[in-house]
């Protein structure tokens, strides 16, 4: 059994990662820093769903306070400053490993996200804990609807959300 730290990126994508990882007898606690997610109002939004579901499954988070004027930018560097603030957060609380809950999106980009992963790992000297969680996405949206939390239509991002709004006026379903 290890010490996993978790990157949550909201709560509905925990519910399947957390119980795949509980069920492999993984010690697993939750570490919520998205500085990524635009506006305000959806940041806390996500806020209360990943607090409501944590308190929910009795799910010990750490939640890191982020700025929210900070623009991480496109995916590269928004991937890295996550993973990277995880790996420092798992060596100064003695963690085994790192890893997050980004990797059960088939919306995100997986083999980018994996190297940065490892990367990050090598560089921190906390082991990236990689695992493909993209076949257990249909359950996680069953386990958030039968839980009643809110499931955001867009990463968070500037950038998405400009992509999603436009996508809306042209009539188009973003998924």
């Amino acid at each position: 059994m290890s010490k996993i730290l978790l990157h949550n990126c909201c709560g509905p994508c925990t519910t399947y990662v957390l119980k795949d990882l509980r069920e492999a007898g993984h010690e697993v606690t939750g570490f919520f820093y998205n500085p990524n997610i635009r506006p305000v109002a959806e940041y806390e939004r996500r806020l209360l769903t990943m607090e409501h579901f944590a308190t929910a499954v009795g799910f010990k988070v750490i939640y890191e306070p982020v700025r929210q004027n900070t623009e991480p930018g496109r995916c590269a560097n928004c991937y890295s400053e996550r993973l990277r603030r995880t790996a420092l957060k798992a060596k100064e609380l003695g963690f085994d490993a790192f890893t997050t809950t980004l990797l059960i999106s088939p919306y995100q980009q997986h083999d980018l996200l994996a190297d940065l992963g490892h990367r990050i790992g090598l560089e921190t000297g906390v082991q990236f804990f990689y695992r493909d969680f993209r076949s257990g996405f249909r359950e996680s949206q069953r386990l958030a609807r039968e839980m009643k939390l809110y499931r955001q239509k867009y990463c968070g991002c500037g950038i998405d959300l400009l992509a999603d709004q436009a996508a809306k006026e042209k009539g188009a379903v973003h998924a």
